[in-house]
Protein backbone atom coordinates (compact mmCIF):
# COMPACT_ATOMS: atom_id res chain seq x y z
CA UNK A 1 0.00 0.00 0.00
CA UNK A 2 1.28 3.29 -0.65
CA UNK A 3 2.09 5.93 1.74
CA UNK A 4 -0.92 8.35 -0.08
CA UNK A 5 -3.46 4.69 0.23
CA UNK A 6 -2.17 4.70 4.13
CA UNK A 7 -3.00 8.04 4.85
CA UNK A 8 -6.43 8.10 3.27
CA UNK A 9 -7.69 5.03 4.81
CA UNK A 10 -5.79 6.51 8.14
CA UNK A 11 -8.65 9.51 7.34
CA UNK A 12 -11.66 7.55 7.11
CA UNK A 13 -10.90 5.64 10.20
CA UNK A 14 -10.50 8.92 12.08
CA UNK A 15 -13.99 10.33 10.40
CA UNK A 16 -15.72 7.24 10.97
CA UNK A 17 -15.45 6.86 14.19
CA UNK A 18 -15.85 10.56 14.65
CA UNK A 19 -18.72 9.98 12.52
CA UNK A 20 -20.29 6.90 13.70
CA UNK A 21 -19.21 6.48 16.61
CA UNK A 22 -18.83 10.10 18.18
CA UNK A 23 -15.54 9.49 19.15
CA UNK A 24 -12.04 11.43 18.73
CA UNK A 25 -9.09 9.49 17.57
CA UNK A 26 -6.07 10.31 16.30
CA UNK A 27 -3.91 9.77 13.34
CA UNK A 28 -1.48 7.27 16.03
CA UNK A 29 -4.79 5.34 16.97
CA UNK A 30 -5.57 4.96 13.09
CA UNK A 31 -2.52 4.08 12.17
CA UNK A 32 -2.63 0.98 14.89
CA UNK A 33 -6.39 0.13 13.96
CA UNK A 34 -5.12 0.19 10.43
CA UNK A 35 -1.90 -2.23 10.99
CA UNK A 36 -4.58 -4.30 13.07
CA UNK A 37 -7.34 -4.93 10.37
CA UNK A 38 -4.40 -5.57 7.94
CA UNK A 39 -2.42 -7.84 9.44
CA UNK A 40 -5.59 -9.79 10.91
CA UNK A 41 -7.72 -9.72 7.38
CA UNK A 42 -5.14 -9.76 4.91
CA UNK A 43 -4.32 -13.23 4.42
CA UNK A 44 -8.26 -14.26 4.68
CA UNK A 45 -8.65 -11.55 1.57
CA UNK A 46 -6.02 -13.02 0.03
CA UNK A 47 -7.02 -16.20 0.28
CA UNK A 48 -10.76 -15.73 -0.85
CA UNK A 49 -9.42 -13.73 -3.82
CA UNK A 50 -7.24 -16.50 -4.95
CA UNK A 51 -10.09 -18.75 -4.17
CA UNK A 52 -12.59 -16.65 -6.48
CA UNK A 53 -10.34 -16.45 -9.11
CA UNK A 54 -9.51 -20.15 -9.41
CA UNK A 55 -13.11 -20.86 -8.79
CA UNK A 56 -13.91 -18.45 -11.93
CA UNK A 57 -11.12 -20.18 -14.52
CA UNK A 58 -12.38 -23.17 -13.53
CA UNK A 59 -15.80 -22.15 -14.73
CA UNK A 60 -14.03 -21.10 -17.79
CA UNK A 61 -12.87 -24.21 -18.38
CA UNK A 62 -15.89 -26.09 -17.85
CA UNK A 63 -17.41 -23.74 -20.83
CA UNK A 64 -14.85 -24.14 -23.00
CA UNK A 65 -14.86 -28.54 -22.83
CA UNK A 66 -18.50 -27.68 -23.44
CA UNK A 67 -17.78 -25.55 -26.64
CA UNK A 68 -14.63 -27.72 -27.76
CA UNK A 69 -17.39 -31.11 -27.41
CA UNK A 70 -19.94 -28.98 -29.43
CA UNK A 71 -17.49 -28.07 -31.86
CA UNK A 72 -16.37 -32.11 -31.96
CA UNK A 73 -19.90 -33.39 -32.54
CA UNK A 74 -20.72 -30.98 -35.77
Amino acid sequence: MSNEESRLLKEDLILFFKNELDEEIGVIAAEKILKFFLKSASNKLYNKGINDAKRAIENRHEELQFDLEDLFNQ
